[in-house]
């Protein structure tokens, strides 16, 4: 019997590492709570809607499925993919990284290891950057 732990990216791990829907949820309002109440994010909080209730459900109902989880954004929302229901903003590198930085606070914030941070970091640097170059 094999007693290691699942590895992040495989199967549901990094869902499961993450606390389910319950920490993932948690997750997304950390995050757009940061975009909302600290001014570096201004940029990319004036890109979204006054009321973030969709957008919180519409990440949320993504990163499930990306990491591993129910696929609820395409049950939900249908499918497209993320660069597409992006190619209306106007998306560079600056607004791109301070995503990524609001994002990194957010897990931060979560009792998280440092492990599942870092590849979280990584791997969503990838839907972000394929993000930005839709919108060039």
């Amino acid at each position: 019997m094999n007693s290691e732990l699942p590895q992040y990216g495989q199967g549901a791990a990094t869902f499961n590492a993450v606390g389910k829907l319950t920490g993932l949820k948690r997750l997304v309002t950390d995050f757009y709570k940061l975009m909302q109440e600290n001014p570096k994010y201004s940029r990319i909080r004036e890109m979204h809607p006054n009321n973030l209730t969709l957008s919180v459900d519409k990440l949320v109902c993504f990163l499930s499925g990306w990491m591993g989880g129910e696929a609820l954004y395409q049950k939900k929302y249908g499918g497209g993919g993320m660069p597409k229901a992006h190619m209306h903003l106007k998306i560079s590198l600056i607004e791109r990284d301070l995503w990524l930085a609001c994002m990194r606070e957010a897990l931060e914030k979560q009792n998280y290891p440092d492990s599942l941070i870092e590849y979280l970091m990584t791997q969503l640097a990838v839907p972000a950057e394929r993000i930005r170059q839709a919108c060039l």
